[in-house]
């Protein structure tokens, strides 16, 4: 298990193999980093979205479309869950992690980058989840050997800074 890396910027201009979506269950693309990605790739990515995934995807899974116009080959979306509306349970976060990862081995990809899951629109709280994230990739075995974290603020950047170190 390589180490993960912080990366700040804007996971859009990644040069990976994969970027991470932090969707929502729909799939349609939305706001925040599902609309950065969905605008980013065009409209090529919401077209894979519709005809691989019809019903969208669970809370804590992941699954991969086109990158469309992004330098990344594919997007792996995932759905993590949405804290203001309840969904409270730790594991489904982590899984979105590892569920990525599984997806990534499929593919073959070799590099990947991460968003911070939930922490955005969904609140999860943005200690917990950085420390979701560090734990998670930590843990779990991939054959992914270059795994980002890419944070767009600063304060996000600093708190997975800190994370990574300890």
């Amino acid at each position: 298990m390589p180490e993960p890396t912080l990366v700040r910027g804007d996971i859009t201009t990644q040069v990976v193999d994969a970027i991470v979506n932090a969707a929502d269950t729909r799939m349609r693309g939305g706001g925040g980093v599902d609309g950065a990605i969905h605008a980013a790739g065009g409209p090529a990515v919401l077209a894979d979205c519709i005809a691989r995934f019809p019903d969208g995807l669970a809370t804590g899974d992941a699954g991969w479309t086109t990158a469309g116009r992004l330098p990344a080959r594919w997007v792996i979306h995932t759905v993590g869950p949405n804290y203001r509306a309840g969904q409270r349970d730790r594991s489904l976060l982590t899984s979105c992690y590892r569920r990525c990862l599984e997806v990534a081995g499929e593919l073959g990809a070799r590099s990947i980058a991460f968003p911070l899951i939930s922490a955005g629109i969904f609140g999860w709280p943005t200690d917990d989840a950085v420390a979701a994230a560090v734990e998670t990739l930590r843990a779990t075995p991939s054959e992914v050997s270059d795994v980002r974290l890419v944070a767009f603020g600063a304060d996000v950047h600093d708190l997975i800074a800190a994370a990574l170190e300890h």
